[in-house]
């Protein structure tokens, strides 16, 4: 009998791994998923500690959810409700108290042994369980080995948990340790991948560039030479990797960009602040200085590079004069785009017990006047294109009738008027328009890129 499966997930590219294999897990149980949780026999909310209040609003989001059980059993019927990913695994005995009504709790190095779980709370007379153990290597040796896709990009993930102890960060505490899954086994799901039809891989990880698996004949490869040996697989077309430290670096990684046409020119590397004052506080174990060589490095290897980045304002002891340093390095580096935020204290980090926390107001302020600098390279990048012709990615269709959404190189959304069969395809795309969040073009006929 087919039971119906709704997973909401929050934050990451890593959840939306996750998430995506929950639903394999719970394939063979007879789970299907749905795309609206008041039908579903089993929810699920995967979890994002990293954005401010993210407890809070799951505990909104599971008053919701209860309703919605409370109305299918007076229906007759029933759901089950689960708890998943980073919240769960930092405030699991939290979410037991005060929501009593979940069944699951559970963290994202827990959720291979869903099938137990979920037998296991059919017995408990509503009892939650709650599993929060924080083993990556059980977890990826336990994964199905079936590869369902909707699209032609996938995401893969390689490496799990942190090790720099960011000063603001919860990540170390919610995924553990540095883990980094054996190259056999990363080639393998990528083989299975590009089986299934994807043409464009993301390879995934907290630190992503920390990756350091055991090769097939038991050396050990850096991400740069998995990079190299991915890029040799049959029908891949296009690699990326999120996220990155600048820690991890290395040359081999930098020429990389150089040396395999597969991978893309777009690479995020969050810096978090232009003070070195504040970097220090931060735990960020770099200056400045060091990551302007990187990214001259960067660019040296890979001319036409596009940058993104993370940073946050406003945190604690941020003077004016730190935050003109961050608008200064926005400045020299030069995104293509960017994801900032206000500073929020998270539960248990050092950087939430530090005094000198910087008024709300002003935090909005800056947080304003960076984002106006971000959108206004942001634009400016955009509208660079415009004229040139981008291979794109087609990977689903647009809002409009007859219009497709894809990937730039440089991973702009563009827009252009195509059939739906050539979703999957690389099309050789003439941009007409490069606008604040997006690019329109049209496909190119007199240039040959992939087959449709």
């Amino acid at each position: 009998m087919t039971k119906n499966l709704f997973i909401k997930t929050y934050g990451c590219q890593m959840n939306v791994y996750d998430s995506d294999r929950m639903a394999g897990i719970l394939k063979p149980l007879g789970f299907a998923p749905v795309d609206a949780p008041d039908q579903a026999d089993m929810v699920i909310l995967n979890t994002c500690h990293i954005r401010e209040k993210a407890a809070e609003k799951v505990f909104s989001e599971l008053g919701r959810i209860r309703q919605m059980r409370d109305a299918r059993r007076a229906g007759g019927e029933d759901m089950v409700i689960g708890v998943a990913g980073c919240v769960a695994q930092a405030e699991g005995q939290e979410i037991v108290r005060r929501a009593p009504f979940v069944d699951i709790v559970f963290g994202p190095q827990s959720y291979h042994r869903l099938p137990e779980m979920v037998a296991r709370a059919a017995r408990a007379a509503g009892q939650p369980i709650l599993e929060t153990d924080l083993e990556a290597d059980e977890k990826f040796d336990n994964l199905p080995t079936d590869t369902e896709t909707t699209g032609p990009a996938a995401f893969l993930t390689v490496q799990e948990g942190c090790d720099k102890f960011c000063s603001f960060c919860v990540v170390p505490y919610t995924r553990g340790a540095e883990f980094s899954r054996p190259a056999r086994d990363i080639l393998a799901e990528a083989k299975r991948l590009l089986a299934a039809g994807v043409v464009e891989i993301t390879l995934l990880g907290q630190n992503v560039n920390a990756w350091h698996g055991e090769a097939p004949d038991g050396a050990d490869w850096s991400l740069g030479r998995l990079i190299r040996e991915l890029a040799g697989l049959d029908g891949l077309r296009r690699l990326r990797y999120t996220t990155s430290h600048p820690l991890e670096m290395t040359s081999d990684l930098i020429a990389a960009h150089g040396e395999v046409p597969e991978l893309m020119p777009y690479l995020h590397l969050p810096v978090q602040a232009g003070s070195n004052r504040i970097l220090e506080a931060m735990n960020r174990r770099h200056d400045r200085d060091t990551y302007f060589r990187i990214i001259d490095r960067l660019r040296e290897s890979r001319p036409d590079l596009a940058l993104s980045g993370d940073f946050i304002v406003g945190f604690p002891g941020e003077s004016e004069k730190d935050f003109l340093q961050t608008l200064n390095l926005v400045e020299r580096v030069g995104y293509a785009q960017a994801y900032s935020f206000k500073y929020s204290p998270r539960p248990g980090t050092p950087a939430s017990a530090l005094e000198l926390q910087v008024p709300e107001d002003e935090k909005s302020d800056r947080l304003q006047r960076l984002q106006d600098l971000l959108n206004r390279q942001q634009l400016a990048f955009n509208q660079a294109t415009a004229g040139k012709t981008l291979d794109v990615l087609l990977e689903r269709p647009g809002r409009r009738d007859g219009q497709l959404v894809g990937r730039s190189p440089y991973m702009q959304a563009v827009h252009v008027s195509a059939p739906a069969h050539r979703i999957g395809s690389v099309a050789p795309v003439r941009i007409v328009e490069g606008k604040a969040n997006s690019l329109s073009g049209i496909i190119d006929g007199n240039m040959t890129g992939e087959a449709a």
